[in-house]
């Protein structure tokens, strides 16, 4: 007798390879443009499928859940992060939610670094300046950055990603320092010569340039603030590659323009794509279109996670990424 495949909805566009094997599987509904569902959308997708496919860009809040039928046994999210699913009370209704860990740390390491140089070296304003054709020659002080060689590095979060940060910066000769929920194993500290900070205040006083590495969870929300924000020295640059919501926006866009904060390299905003529009005026400001996993290599491995938790799942095993609540 042949089981009834699972029925699975897609709430945005994924890779070509992606979604021709997701059919090949399973009873697919994809999407057709890759604009985010609407709200009533999600709310049919949660009342007619065995499984749900979202995004970053989904809210899948209790009042959806609350929504959903019985049938949904699955949320298996494509990404990392799952601080837009409220996670208890899916698991409260026997829902299991999967993500897709480990396999964007090194393109998100990549842009973190990206950001630090396009800031210190001011590589979009120089970049400006020959589109617009206003390059009249070399000068010895024009475009006058600074170095990063020889810089005291904060890691905000030093798990993959943060540890990912911490190995391209040793080798562009970064002193390398960290804070953590907990203190690392020895061995790691060593491999990176790492130093470790179990106060924020103190490591934030002293960095040239802070790296935001952490998850968006309850106790992150804004640990950035205003007052932590102050006590960053003038001359340093903070980048953001994590989630929006760790740094109080607002605060950050007043130090910039008064010049208490050098500059900033972000690619995660508060309010998602609403971005202040203060930010966007700032010379001493990089800002990217949330594009820090955007390669092609990473979003087919985030995709092949996705396939094997819901395929793990239909076997009636433990998907290999299932989140549960005790874990954000």
């Amino acid at each position: 007798m042949t089981r009834d495949r699972l029925s699975v909805v897609v709430t945005r566009r994924l890779p070509d390879v992606v979604e021709t094997r997701l059919c090949e599987l399973f009873d697919v509904r994809l999407r057709e443009d890759d604009s985010p569902m609407e709200r009533a959308e999600l709310v049919d997708a949660v009342q007619s499928a065995d499984v749900l496919i979202p995004t970053v860009t989904d809210k899948i809040d209790a009042g959806l859940l609350g929504q959903a039928s019985e049938k949904l046994r699955m949320i298996a999210n494509y990404g990392a992060g799952v601080d837009h699913i409220d996670v208890q009370t899916a698991r409260q209704r026997g829902i299991h939610v999967s993500n897709t860990p480990g396999v964007l740390t090194d393109d998100t390491a990549d842009i973190a670094m990206a950001l630090m140089l396009a800031v210190t070296r001011r590589i979009p304003e120089g970049w400006n300046r020959m589109q617009q054709g206003d390059w009249t020659g070399w000068a010895p002080t024009a475009m006058l950055g600074g170095r990063i060689s020889g810089k005291r590095l904060g890691i905000l979060g030093m798990g993959r990603i943060g540890q990912a940060v911490a190995k391209r910066a040793t080798a562009f000769g970064m002193q390398v320092h960290y804070h953590n929920r907990r203190r690392l194993h020895a061995d790691i500290e060593q491999a990176y010569d790492a130093s470790y900070w179990e106060s924020l205040d103190q490591m934030v006083a002293r960095m040239d340039v802070i790296s935001v590495n952490c998850p968006a969870t309850p106790s992150t929300f804004h640990l950035l603030n205003a007052r932590r924000l102050k006590l960053m020295k003038a001359g340093a640059v903070v980048v953001n590659t994590s989630r929006g919501e760790v740094i109080d926006e607002n605060a950050l866009t007043r130090m910039l323009r008064a010049g208490e904060i050098a500059g900033a390299g972000l690619d995660v905003y508060e309010h998602g794509s609403d971005v202040n529009p203060r930010l966007r005026k700032l010379p001493n400001v990089v800002l990217l279109p949330h594009m820090g996993s955007a390669t092609l290599e990473g979003r087919i491995e985030m995709g092949e996670k996705v396939i094997i938790n819901i395929k793990t799942f239909e076997d009636g095993h433990r998907p290999p990424d299932l989140v549960v609540p005790s874990m954000i």
